[in-house]
């Protein structure tokens, strides 16, 4: 008996939850190995310390596009790896940020004397760790340049107190535009700068029916009422801004895009990169119908969807629960966003 099953349901509770886990302090690495039996060909599995690189080294003398963060977030963050996008994944335990150690040693293994540029979501820990290795990857002679990613709407702050707006599912397309870049043989500056740009461009908002479960713990990281729903939700399972009143798809659709929108200040004439992302449980019929109204929201405010990902991208472990970013675009973006990518997530 686990002790998932030992847990019995109780009236009005929702029933404990089953999960696929051998020893829960091991899923990561046996999820790695997973992942690299599958896609020999795209990944190859660093086991001490543990990071992901591309299984064919990209080209001598480019710059290099290394990303990591906490576990949990799956295809994110080894879901990119592979050609026109990342060089390396590092991933953590699940929500937690990886060592410094670990991204030293991905810096180090994917280095081609061009210079590496680390993309970094918001979260205090992985932000310092990030920076902890790049100071000493300088020492040894690494050229590092940050690009932190800052989408998330939900944790803006008015005054700029506290450690601002979560990196999130802007995430995907900041790592697929410096990774097309970098492939294209843009030099470190030009590669950063772009990928800077992107992530001050973009926002997002999220939304969940329900929360997801730790790997191990059969009960979700909070309980909701059925008749509510949590707004502004991050990715580490963390509680939103405020509850709101559940309701049909189209109507929650209109909570998360419209302050978008108003954010970005866009409007008739923009274009825009749209991602409706899955936070685990979602299922992709759901997601679609959610679209659905993203287009209808943005085609009636004379905003323009140039290319669009509708799926689990950045997810939240079994999060039921869907977030929606908006990137504002343009000619260059678009050519970057469609030049050839091949890794687990995308592919094109």
């Amino acid at each position: 008996m686990t002790a998932q099953d030992s847990i019995p349901a109780q009236p009005g509770v929702e029933a404990p939850r089953r999960q696929f886990v051998n020893d829960p302090d091991a899923i990561v690495e046996e999820a790695l190995e997973g992942l690299e039996a599958a896609y020999p060909r795209l990944i190859r599995w660093n086991r001490d310390p543990s990071f992901v690189v591309r299984a064919e080294p990209p080209p001598a003398g480019r710059v290099a596009v290394l990303s990591g963060g906490g576990s949990g977030h799956e295809p994110l963050h080894v879901g990119m790896v592979g050609a026109g996008m990342l060089d390396a994944a590092v991933p953590g335990a699940v929500f937690a940020s990886p060592t410094a150690g670990q991204i030293l040693a991905a810096t180090q293994a994917v280095s081609e004397g061009a210079g590496v540029v680390h993309v970094v979501k918001n979260y205090t820990g992985d932000v310092l760790n990030f920076e902890i290795a790049a100071e000493v990857a300088s020492d040894d002679g690494i050229e590092v340049r940050q690009v932190l990613v800052d989408d998330d709407l939900a944790t803006a702050s008015a005054t700029g107190d506290g450690p601002g707006r979560r990196g999130t599912a802007a995430t995907v397309v900041v790592e697929k535009i410096v990774g097309a870049a970098a492939a294209a043989g843009a030099d470190l500056a030009r590669v950063a700068a772009l990928g800077q740009r992107v992530a001050a461009t973009s926002r997002s908002m999220a939304v969940a029916l329900a929360a997801g479960a730790h790997p191990g713990d059969p009960r979700p990281s909070f309980e909701l009422p059925r008749d509510e729903v949590e707004f502004g939700v991050g990715i580490h399972g963390e509680r939103g801004v405020g509850r709101r009143a559940f309701a049909s798809a189209d109507e929650l659709a209109d909570l998360l895009v419209r302050p978008l929108v108003a954010d970005l200040a866009i409007g008739r004439g923009d274009r825009v990169i749209a991602i409706t992302n899955g936070l685990g449980a979602t299922t992709s019929l759901e997601l679609a119908v959610i679209h659905r109204r993203v287009a209808k929201i943005l085609a009636a405010a004379g905003i323009t969807i140039e290319r669009a990902l509708v799926g689990p991208y950045v997810t939240s472990l079994d999060m039921a629960g869907a977030s929606v970013t908006l990137t504002r675009a343009d000619d260059e973006l678009v050519s970057l966003w469609d030049a050839p990518v091949r890794t687990i997530a995308l592919s094109w």
